[in-house]
């Protein structure tokens, strides 16, 4: 039997981030979270490394960049979740990572997970 994917889902908005994750886990995912707060993401992610990770870029105690480029270093893809407009500098400065801007559709939630686990 294969072991389901796990997903790392970070949302300090408590019911944004239920819905994030109920939608990944009715997609078929283990869901790991919601992290609202960096410390507690950065906790789980070095104690059970996820295959994907979703992050909301600013968390209860600071922004999620420092978290998302340690991913991104060892291999674990990032999308980016955010109620503010992603800039072209944001995509050259991350361009292994997604995005998807806040509200998001399940649909494009599940589009972007498949996309990403695809390419890695």
């Amino acid at each position: 039997m294969q072991q389901k994917m796990r997903v790392l889902v970070a949302e300090d908005e408590l019911i944004i981030g239920f819905d994030l994750c109920n939608t990944v886990k009715e997609a078929g995912y283990v869901v790991e979270g919601p992290y609202d707060d960096l410390s507690s993401a950065t906790l789980a992610y070095e104690t059970n490394k996820p295959d994907l990770a979703i992050l909301d870029v600013t968390l209860g105690d600071g922004t999620v960049y420092p978290l998302a480029e340690q991913m991104m270093a060892e291999n674990v893809p990032v999308i980016f979740h955010s109620g503010g407009v992603i800039s072209e500098d944001f995509a050259s400065r991350y361009p292994q990572a997604q995005s998807l801007t806040k509200p998001c559709p399940p649909t494009e939630v599940i589009a972007a997970l498949q996309q990403a686990l695809a390419v890695h």
